[in-house]
């Protein structure tokens, strides 16, 4: 499949905005339902919230206030050129605004701790429920996709509390308490001002209707785009092994096109907004200042100082509408980020532990497999399985690709879960036994060895975290890991990268076994530990697998077979079926499959 899409020459394409087309029900009861969920989170908050809310308010009040006293000043003393109490007024009009700015400041020093809180919060429960889903859930998805939602997709919603919620609270104190004002001081050019309504929702409505969907699909090719560079770096040796470069650049590209085209249309058509917001704006004043001007020559029922009142209030009606409709975009684009998080939250956990579990606080590690069949996805893959793994015994598995030998790894640490048969520990079944205290007594030794990005101390005492100095050293030294360690400059102390760069893929093999050394489990589960070795390293790597496995009841699965000649049991695997079981010994001498399996490997070697 691979080898034929990358004969394929490389296609971009463009999205077609119709094909941008979300549900409406399903649409508004996510946001409906995200905004809920968002707001269980600020209500943690109540208390600074509240503070936050009388900020907002007086805020709005002494914003209202100020107009209000510039139409007093202009009708009772400017008009009348009476000027002796002008005075007084105007330092009440400055206490006004000083006290609004302190206003301001406090909700938004407020509103920042909240939202700080709130994102930690959050991003907390994330991290956590990584940590609960299923290794099936990770082996689905990128994992650059997932660090999307747990960076870009949270500093969203940060960055929308931040600045929104505040602007949303405020827009519509002010929104209704300029209405409340303009219907006390003139109805009709209350009624004027408000004319512009009609057509301001119906520009809102045709551009949010828009925006909310682009602003979704702009999140999920956000995270596309983070899952495929993190993928592409992290293979980067094989990319450029393969010399694979402009193919990795032309699918980027299109990603990144996609990306691009959903926020150029989402970011153009919000941007409509300010524009007909001034434009009403403007029409707002105009008719104001005409009725206002007629209604001032011809009646008593405004005066000049009205008429200025009312276009600033006619300014500051319109602009609660306008925040609101730049906020409701930020806030949609807030929503989706939401929206992505959530679903990761709302994934099924591994499954948690039956009521009737227990804990074990030790094992003899006898292990039964008695007709045991898994599927995957409705896909088989183990039937019928059933062997015998007793105390300090080792059974390794072979067979070719896809027979199933992982499978049975993940089996037994309860990674997933058999469907039909029973798995046994100790004559208890493993779905009884807690899978904290099952894989407590475990240790896992893989193909490929993952380090931290810690010292190699660090990575050692990650098997035993309260193991001391001396017993580190002890382990690595019974992994064959010591001389190679003191060699380094920093001994103990070198910083490894999570690749391990700066020392061999064999080293870093003998470092996983030092950490399973010092856990000291009595489970141990070796996974193609010593594929792609050199010889040399592989001898030390045997030597220190020998005493790892001493003991201990070990599964091994194995691609070299001469690897595994004095396992107590060889299970030949083929299509997820045990067709053949037995020692060394036994097995070639029945010249059954395991026989060819082995001779080939032989001539391979011989040649």
């Amino acid at each position: 499949m691979l080898i034929e899409q990358l004969k394929k020459p490389f296609q971009y394409k463009r999205i077609p905005i119709d094909a941008m087309n979300v549900e409406k029900k399903s649409r508004a009861k996510n946001i409906s339902g995200t905004l809920r969920r968002i707001w269980e989170y600020l209500a943690k908050e109540k208390s600074r919230l509240f503070l936050v809310i009388i900020a907002v308010a007086v805020s709005s009040a002494l914003a209202l206030l100020g107009p209000y006293l510039v139409g007093m000043a202009i009708d009772e003393y400017i008009v009348t050129q009476e000027a002796s109490g002008l005075g007084i007024l105007l330092i009440g009009l400055i206490i006004v605004y000083l006290f609004h700015s302190l206003a301001i400041f406090l909700q938004n020093f407020w509103m920042v701790g909240i939202a700080q809180n709130t994102v930690y919060t959050l991003r907390a429960d994330l991290f956590h429920q990584f940590h609960r889903l299923p290794i099936s859930y990770f082996d689905k998805r990128q994992h650059g996709e997932l660090m999307s939602r747990l960076t870009n997709d949270i500093d969203n919603v940060n960055n929308t509390l931040n600045q929104s919620v505040i602007q949303i609270f405020s827009s519509v104190l002010t929104l209704f308490g300029t209405v409340a004002v303009m219907l006390y001081l003139s109805p009709v050019l209350a009624l004027v001002a408000m004319s512009i309504i009609p057509l301001m929702y119906a520009a809102m409505r045709w551009i949010t209707r828009r925006t909310g969907k682009l602003y979704k699909l702009q999140q999920s090719y956000l995270g596309e785009v983070n899952g495929y560079v993190e993928e592409i770096v992290s293979g980067q040796h094989v990319v450029k092994t393969y010399s694979q470069e402009d193919r990795v650049i032309g699918e980027f590209e299109q990603r990144n096109q996609e990306l691009k085209q959903t926020g150029f249309w989402a970011q153009n058509i919000a941007g409509f907004i300010p524009k007909v917001m001034n434009m009403l704006n403007f029409l707002s004043f105009g008719l104001i200042a005409l009725v206002g001007g007629i209604l001032a020559i011809n009646t008593d029922m405004v005066t000049v100082g009205i008429i200025v009142i009312f276009t600033e209030y006619a300014r500051q009606f319109t602009r609660p509408l306008n925040e609101l409709s730049n906020q409701f975009n930020q806030l949609l684009s807030a929503i989706a980020g939401a929206e992505r998080v959530f679903q990761v939250l709302d994934e099924t956990q591994e499954e948690t532990d039956e009521s009737q579990v227990q804990d074990i606080k030790k094992t003899d590690g006898h292990f039964v497999f008695d007709q045991v069949s898994f599927a995957y996805e409705n896909t088989p893959i183990l039937k019928n399985i059933s062997f015998e793994a007793k105390p300090d015994e080792t059974v390794a598995f072979v067979g070719h690709t896809g027979a199933g030998k992982t499978t049975i790894i993940n089996l037994v640490s309860r990674f997933y879960n058999y469907d039909t048969g029973k798995i046994s520990l100790d004559g208890i079944d493993i779905k009884d036994i807690s899978r904290s205290s099952l894989r407590r007594h475990m240790a896992f030794v893989l193909q490929d060895a993952f380090l931290f990005h810690a010292t190699i101390r660090e990575n050692i005492r990650y098997g035993k975290l309260d193991a001391t100095d001396t017993e580190v050293e002890q382990a690595a030294k019974d992994a064959n890991a010591h001389d190679f360690i003191s060699r380094l400059p920093n001994g103990y102390d070198t910083v490894l990268d999570q690749t391990g760069s700066g020392i061999s893929q064999g080293q870093k093999q003998l470092l996983t076994i030092a950490r399973a050394l010092l856990a000291e489990p009595t489970i141990l589960v070796l996974d193609e530990a010593t594929s792609n070795i050199d010889t040399i390293t592989e001898l030390k790597i045997q030597e220190a697998l020998k005493r790892l496995m001493k003991g201990r009841t070990s599964f091994v699965v194995a691609h070299r077979l001469n690897t595994i000649q004095e396992a107590d049991t060889i299970i030949m695997l083929e299509h997820g079926e045990i067709i053949e079981k037995g020692s060394h010994e036994e097995l070639t001498r029945k010249k059954g499959k395991y026989y060819e399996l082995y001779k080939g490997q032989l001539l391979e070697k011989a040649h």
